[in-house]
């Protein structure tokens, strides 16, 4: 069994990240994200302040925009519409979840597709579809990388995805998909799970329930992908997978934390220097 260490891929990600962003600085380009965030969520203000930090040590100009939770969805769509105008800001994210009053996909679909680096816009969700060249969803994206970084082809395997998010269950079977591998997608609604499970060569679970896939749901040698985080009562977190007794039959597996979390925040990072040299004419 070999820990697949997102951490690790993390920073040196950033590094490299770190040395592209001073490489455009040289030509007068300084990539520049903003982050709106509304409400007091105190998971949300975490994880807006690790991207904030993130920036900062790679050399993005991030601009953080909090809002108060009774804010209008008409003031929050105002804000989105100046920064779609703003060359400053090439990178656009809205935190979720946002208030009930507030329409999301309203919210999402006013960001600039060029400059949609969560890669929520139907536009830039058509193209993943499609398997053409766009800004992808930060978490999916990053499992793909740590399959890369590892060597990990997914042609011809058979993958299972469990969970259906816009944010990691849907884009990671299309990127999977893309990439020539057999697709089998779980949901709340899936008979049997287990018959899908034991199935797999790789696994992808992100459905945010502690310990849902057991040991005597994992065939021998298989590959883990656990992108759930949950908070245990004495304030640990852990994943979806019961990693003590899985990590013993696999060939591959993510920690949490550790694992795909860290990765997370680098692609964020990544796309929006991609969406830095798109706004500079770069292919």
């Amino acid at each position: 069994m070999q820990i697949l260490d997102g951490k690790a891929l993390s920073n040196k990600t950033k590094e490299n990240l770190t040395i592209e962003c001073a490489e455009l600085k040289k030509e007068g380009l300084i990539p520049g994200l903003a982050v709106i965030l509304v409400g007091l969520d105190p998971a949300s203000q975490t994880y807006v302040n690790m991207k904030d930090k993130a920036c900062a040590e790679t050399g993005i100009f991030s601009k953080k925009i909090t809002m108060s939770p009774d804010v209008s969805e008409e003031e929050i769509l105002d804000t989105i519409k100046l920064l779609n105008n703003d060359a400053s800001i090439h990178g656009i994210l809205v935190q979720l979840p946002l208030p009930s009053h507030v329409d999301t996909s309203k919210i999402l679909e006013t960001i600039l597709p060029s400059k949609d680096v969560d890669g929520f816009h139907n536009y830039n969700v058509g193209r993943l579809v499609t398997g053409n060249p766009t800004l992808i969803p930060c978490t999916p994206l990053g499992v793909m990388k740590i399959l890369e970084a590892y060597n990990i082809n997914p042609t011809g395997l058979d993958a299972c995805v469990i969970g259906v998010s816009n944010i990691v269950g849907k884009p990671m079977l299309n990127l999977l998909l893309n990439a020539r591998a057999t697709i089998t997608v779980c949901h709340s609604k899936t008979k049997n799970l287990k018959e899908h499970t034991l199935r797999a060569d790789l696994l992808v679970v992100g459905v945010g329930r502690i310990n849902m896939i057991t040991a005597d749901m994992v065939k021998d040698g298989a590959i883990v992908i656990d992108v759930g985080i949950n908070r245990l009562p004495n304030g640990k977190l852990t994943g979806d997978v019961d990693y003590e007794n899985v990590a013993s039959k696999c060939s591959f597996i993510t920690p949490v934390p550790g694992g795909v979390g860290p990765m997370t925040i680098a692609m964020l990072l990544e796309n929006t220097l991609k969406a830095a040299k798109l706004s500079k004419g770069d292919n």
